[in-house]
């Protein structure tokens, strides 16, 4: 599948180490510190729409590539979403979904949290 979103990912941890000075390095816990350069990135109001279509790459691949990177799965597309999703043990995760939810500074979204309840959502699927 096409673009390489590991590439992508990874033009991600480079932005965010030259302009955070913060390490992200592809586990759930760096989703949160991701999740705090999202809200820095939003202390001045909403996202101009070309810096917000930017880090709605970055972050949503970087988000794809943790949980694949955490639980297995890999990137595919969805009927119901016109952006790729991860594909879980049969389980659809949104990255692009929750990055955009977090951009626009949508209250009590987290990509941390997101990726945190994958487990919780895979064990119930096993029972």
């Amino acid at each position: 599948m096409s673009p390489n979103f590991r590439h992508v990912a990874e033009q991600c941890v480079a932005l965010v180490a030259d302009k955070f000075s913060r390490r992200l390095d592809f586990t759930v816990d760096s989703l949160g510190i991701l999740d705090s350069v999202c809200a820095e990135l939003l202390t001045d109001g909403p996202l101009s729409e070309a810096r917000l279509d930017l880090w709605w790459k970055l972050v949503g691949a970087y988000t794809g590539e943790v949980l694949i990177e955490a639980y297995g799965g890999s990137w595919s597309t969805h009927d119901q979403s016109p952006n790729p999703v991860v594909v879980i043990k049969g389980h659809t995760a949104m990255p692009f979904t929750i990055a955009e939810r977090v951009l626009t500074g949508e209250p009590f979204k987290s990509l941390a949290s997101f990726a945190r309840a994958f487990p919780m959502i895979l064990a119930r699927s096993e029972q």
